[in-house]
């Protein structure tokens, strides 16, 4: 593939950005603190969620997860198409340099699946649940920054996950309009 000047500078200045917030790790602190909250990003944060919605707001909150699990599987089958299309090469098999401080879930980097599905989840249960911004905005942040850190995603593999997790809440919550009891 014949790149051009641009593309290969953006490749290069993304690269180096990956080397610098990669480096974080290094301290044992911030490699525990990123590789809690990587992992509470696989699922567990979002199940326990869920669950807890159910038990503190029955049905209201069975509704609320269900239109979770929906928006959850559909981000799921458009993450796993856009990685096999895509085939990006996650940042640590692409620069030694860059250290891989957890394992991946998979071979292919774009786009970050653990913020597209952290966007997602977070629109959507703040549109049924408003008083949990102050808790789900900084978990997303820090689990889109811990794909970076982690060496296992690009800046701009994050970027897109949090587009396309903002469109598909966007679109899940124009196509389940909450009731008047919700909003």
């Amino acid at each position: 593939m014949n790149r051009s000047p641009w593309h290969k500078r953006l490749a290069l200045d993304e690269s180096s950005w990956c080397l610098r917030a990669n480096r974080v790790c290094e301290r044992g602190p911030s490699r525990a603190y990123f590789a809690a909250i990587s992992r509470l990003g696989d699922g567990v944060f979002w199940y326990a969620l869920m669950a807890a919605m159910v038990l503190l707001d029955g049905w209201r909150g069975l509704a609320a997860s269900a239109h979770l699990a929906a928006t959850g599987a559909i981000a799921l089958a458009l993450y796993r198409l856009l990685k096999r299309w895509t085939r990006r090469p996650r940042p640590f098999a692409s620069d030694r340099r860059i250290q891989a401080w957890v394992a991946p879930l998979d071979e292919f980097s774009f786009p970050s699946g653990h913020t597209l599905h952290a966007v997602a989840f977070s629109l959507v249960a703040v549109a049924h649940y408003p008083a949990l911004a102050w808790l789900l905005a900084p978990f997303t942040a820090s689990v889109a920054a811990s794909r970076v850190v982690l060496g296992l995603h690009y800046p701009s593999d994050v970027l897109a996950a949090s587009a396309i997790g903002t469109a598909l809440a966007a679109l899940s919550l124009w196509l389940v309009p909450l009731g008047p009891a919700m909003g």
